[in-house]
């Protein structure tokens, strides 16, 4: 087997980078942390393909094409790349999304007169529930690690009160998808709006946030084994030169 350049493993890498900022809606994961890139070539010339896989052949088609639309809008905007090829395999959509996808025709003109959601209102809602679960992670790490502190205080809880780590990076990240301020003074348990909770409605809205936090996990730990079960040795990717 021939070695590949190093410019190649460099853009493979560049590659991966790339995939890691496509994100599953509805599980709030990146795309290779799930699995579901199932093969990627790059050529020194600098072509990219890359073929991706879900669970199932009966996944939501808008959640299926946002994706594949993801990955090759952020694989394209790579400075390198001459052409960039995303398709989908295994799904009862697959003609359709990849004949859009290698169009640029956009969800709608894909899907027509199927296409009744737009998929931008859809993209804000599940940034919304992803705020909602990292903003409830974080709270819950603070309460473990200061028991003393009761739910009531976390409505008092900015920013810079919330250790270094990935999940005060993720609610950051979660916090700046939807226009939320990343002030180190600004509150951590507020709504998609930056409106924050007093009284009751702080014990209410925390318990409403663990249960989003809980269904989205939830999904994403049901979605792998889906993924495990169809196929052989969903932990292993393909990599082409």
């Amino acid at each position: 087997m021939t070695a590949n350049s190093p410019r190649t493993d460099s853009r493979r890498a560049d590659v991966w980078r790339a995939l890691d900022t496509v994100i599953d809606p509805e599980l709030d994961e990146p795309v290779t942390d799930l699995d579901f890139v199932a093969s990627l070539a790059v050529s020194d010339d600098g072509d990219v393909a890359v073929h991706l896989r879900l669970p199932t052949s009966f996944c939501a088609p808008n959640f299926a094409y946002l994706m594949a639309s993801d990955a090759k809008t952020a694989l394209s905007e790579l400075d390198w790349t001459r052409s960039v090829s995303v398709a989908l395999d295994d799904h009862h959509d697959s003609a359709i999304i990849n004949a859009g996808l290698a169009t640029d025709a956009g969800y709608r003109g894909t899907f027509g007169h199927e296409a009744e959601d737009d998929l931008e209102e859809l993209r804000t809602i599940f940034r919304r529930k992803a705020h909602v679960a990292a903003m409830e992670r974080s709270l819950t790490a603070l309460m473990a690690a200061h028991p003393w502190r009761s739910p009531q205080e976390m409505a008092t809880v900015v920013l810079g009160d919330l250790p270094p780590g990935r999940t005060t990076d993720e609610l950051l990240d979660r916090r700046s998808a939807i226009g939320l301020s990343t002030r180190p003074d600004a509150p951590v348990m507020v709504d998609h709006l930056g409106a924050g909770y007093v009284g009751l409605d702080v014990q209410l809205a925390l318990r409403r946030a663990r249960s989003t936090r809980i269904s989205i996990e939830g999904n994403a730990h049901f979605c792998r084994g889906l993924l495990r079960t169809r196929y052989d040795d969903p932990d292993r990717t393909t990599i082409s030169a």
